[in-house]
């Protein structure tokens, strides 16, 4: 629950994210990482007052542009993975069964050269043919996608701290592995905000809840209660694992992974859960390498995983989705390697409250 986690009996692990996780999570002991934290501890105050000092300016002098249709916003208050990509892509597919044109818009973080970033490319293959934007600037990007696209529901994905763009739903992530970033505001932790800004929630999501047990969520649900408005519904979200994707297109039951020496590689913002899934299923894991969020993989890369796959006797490397659409440029036109690389498809499924979210929305676009 506090992030800190043990590496397995027999689980090679390799972090390539850098000594920032292993400093702020406790990983990291000794004088040296105490003298980092209270470094990073003191940079979190510096952190806490420019965002004290934004949110007054905004508050005096802040415009709001209102868009010609309603917008969901799709945030979250804590950095890393939390599921906004799945959750984007399960609200523009119960738009869609309720008769609506959604268009989603997002900064774009990551995408190199105007090209759309791995969320752009994995939210394409999830919801086909909903248009996406993606623009620092969501107020243009909206202008831009409404031009050119016949949309009456706009979704706007990582939009809590964007306030440039009004909102009719505000929808707040809180991941059950890491669902408080260590308590601590960046860089100390991961908080985004302080809790309180939960407040501002219209609605909040608990999802990964099938990486917890029943005590630890109705813990989980207990405290974001003591931050959010009372009247602000606090929903169950779970994401279920799909199919494996081959690198030959085809596809495989996650059934296929149960007792099967696999390696594994990630770039997400919460590698932990893309672990815990994998093990969930049955899997055997004998490697597993953590890239930062949002990595730009190399061929480099790719060769290195493939060996070191091999090396340690495993003949499946396993990814994300969301990694997966960065690595197919690298392997396009090469030869077949000697391991075999499938992408693990996860879909996010509301399963306490889809109810008052349904009447949320139908009671929004009927307005």
């Amino acid at each position: 629950m506090n992030g800190n986690h043990r590496v397995p009996s027999g689980l090679t692990a390799h972090d390539r994210r850098g000594g920032w996780f292993a400093a702020i999570s406790g990983e990291k002991r000794g004088s040296a990482a105490s003298l980092e934290r209270c470094a990073l501890a003191f940079l979190a105050i510096l952190y806490r007052a420019a965002l004290a000092t934004h949110n007054l300016a905004w508050r005096l002098l802040g415009s709001v542009k209102r868009a010609p249709c309603p917008v969901i916003s799709v945030g979250n208050i804590t950095v890393g993975g939390t599921g906004k990509t799945p959750m984007v892509a399960y609200l523009a597919r119960l738009a869609a069964e309720m008769g609506r044109r959604p268009l989603i818009l997002s900064r774009g973080y990551g995408g190199q050269a105007g090209r759309p970033n791995e969320e752009a490319r994995e939210l394409q293959r999830l919801c086909p043919g909903v248009p996406h934007v993606q623009n620092p600037d969501r107020v243009r990007a909206m202008e831009e996608g409404l031009a050119r696209n016949p949309c009456d529901l706009i979704i706007l994905d990582d939009g809590f701290q964007h306030r440039r763009l009004a909102r009719d739903l505000d929808i707040v992530l809180i991941d059950a592995l890491q669902p408080f970033g260590f308590g601590r505001l960046l860089p100390c932790g991961l908080l985004r905000e302080p809790l309180p800004a939960l407040r501002r929630a219209d609605m909040v999501v608990i999802t990964r809840a099938e990486l917890v047990d029943s005590g630890d969520l109705g813990r989980i649900k207990e405290s974001v209660g003591r931050y959010v408005r009372p009247e602000t519904p606090i929903l169950v979200a779970e994401h279920r694992p799909g199919s494996l994707v081959m690198l030959d297109g085809s596809r495989r039951e996650t059934d296929w992974l149960r007792k099967q020496d696999i390696a594994a590689a990630c770039g997400i913002g919460n590698p932990e859960a893309f672990r815990c899934t994998l093990t969930s299923l049955g899997a055997r894991i004998r490697l597993f390498e953590v890239f930062a969020d949002h990595h730009a993989y190399t061929g480099a890369d790719l060769d290195r995983l493939i060996a070191a796959a091999a090396a340690a006797g495993c003949k499946t490397l396993v990814t994300t989705g969301k990694d997966y659409v960065k690595w197919q440029p690298l392997l396009e036109g090469q030869a077949a390697p000697g391991v075999e690389i499938a992408a693990l498809e996860v879909e996010l499924r509301v399963v306490e409250g889809e109810e008052t979210l349904c009447q949320r929305l139908d009671a929004m676009l009927s307005a």
